[in-house]
């Protein structure tokens, strides 16, 4: 467990979406979130499309949010899976094109089944049945006003589980401000520093000025990571950042950013096992198609400790395949 975690007594807190539902703000939001996705700029690609008529961009998803699988996960950081699992729900689709999606029959080709809000609520509280820590909404930038209107229905039957918002990061301000008092942990994925870089590997350059921007609204709505007695976790900010080969990825950057910007105690998660994937396999990418080296995670680290920063994650789960 990463060194000097905050910690609350869990028998003191609540999930943050209590005080809004029972205010009447949380329906308020679902009333709202469904109006957006009829003129859809829920994410930086700000496609404008109908998607209450099922018309749909990039993220190929229309009025209903699909699913590709929901199960207490056991494979995500210490803090999230504690001795009983997180209780993730994994969206199909995506409004990123990572050629290098480890994740591509869900991202890319959307395997998984439609859910309707009731199908989705029951979800989260079968999950919550099952003794998870949490629920983590894996991919949840393009469904927010779905993801709302399934919560509101489970916070009604019982569900007081706090919610992980599990992102790329290529999120709008109009849906974390959706989001702002509903979420208890952020778990953002910096991807790439460089404008070019995330053009190359994600059809989206505008991703790393879209990211810093959706971050810092991330860690205004709750701060650093705190955990209970036990170390899971129950409000924050967790930050994951994937080590790619060649040093693509911008990795000292990212590191520098996130000490300047978010502060030296953030809980940071280098994550070591990048694989080619996807369109990667081919002679397209070459300089990706390789899982990254010893002295490259060796690198990662060290512009993680140059940078000032403390909590750093060390997942046995996360080991780099040489």
């Amino acid at each position: 467990m990463p060194e000097h975690l905050t910690t609350v007594n869990r028998t003191n807190f609540q999930p943050a979406y209590l005080e809004l539902w029972q205010s009447g703000e949380l329906a308020r939001r679902v009333k709202l979130g469904l109006e957006k996705l009829a003129d859809c700029v829920l994410c930086p690609r700000n496609c404008h499309v109908d998607r209450i008529e099922n018309r749909t961009q990039v993220c190929d998803t229309g009025r209903y949010a699909i699913v590709s699988s929901s199960f207490a996960h056991s494979g995500e950081e210490r803090c999230l899976r504690g001795n009983r699992g997180s209780g993730t729900i994994f969206f199909s689709w995506c409004n990123l094109r990572c050629v290098f999606c480890q994740n591509y029959e869900t991202s890319w080709l959307g395997e998984g089944r439609l859910a309707e809000p009731e199908g989705l609520a029951g979800m989260m509280l079968r999950l919550q049945e099952q003794g998870c820590h949490n629920i983590n909404l894996v991919t949840p930038e393009h469904v927010v006003p779905q993801i709302l209107e399934a919560l509101l229905r489970a916070v009604e039957h019982g569900l007081r589980l706090p919610l992980v918002y599990n992102t790329s990061a290529y999120d709008s301000l109009d849906s974390l401000a959706l989001m702002d008092g509903i979420v208890d942990i952020y778990m953002p994925d910096f991807k790439f520093w460089d404008p070019e870089s995330a053009r190359r590997y994600m059809k989206a350059p505008n991703y790393p000025e879209a990211a810093r921007r959706a971050i810092k609204e991330m860690h205004r709505q709750v701060g650093p990571l705190v955990t209970d007695e036990q170390g899971v976790a129950l409000r924050g900010v967790l930050l994951r950042h994937l080590i790619m080969p060649g040093s693509v990825a911008g990795t000292p950057e990212i590191m520098n950013w996130i000490s300047r910007e978010l502060g030296p105690e953030t809980y940071v998660n280098l994550m070591a096992q990048y694989h080619p994937a996807c369109r990667v396999t081919g002679k397209q990418y070459p300089e990706i198609n390789r899982c990254i080296s010893p002295s490259e995670l060796e690198q990662a680290v060290a512009a993680f400790r140059s940078a000032g920063l403390s909590r750093l994650d060390h997942e046995p789960a996360f080991v780099p395949l040489f």
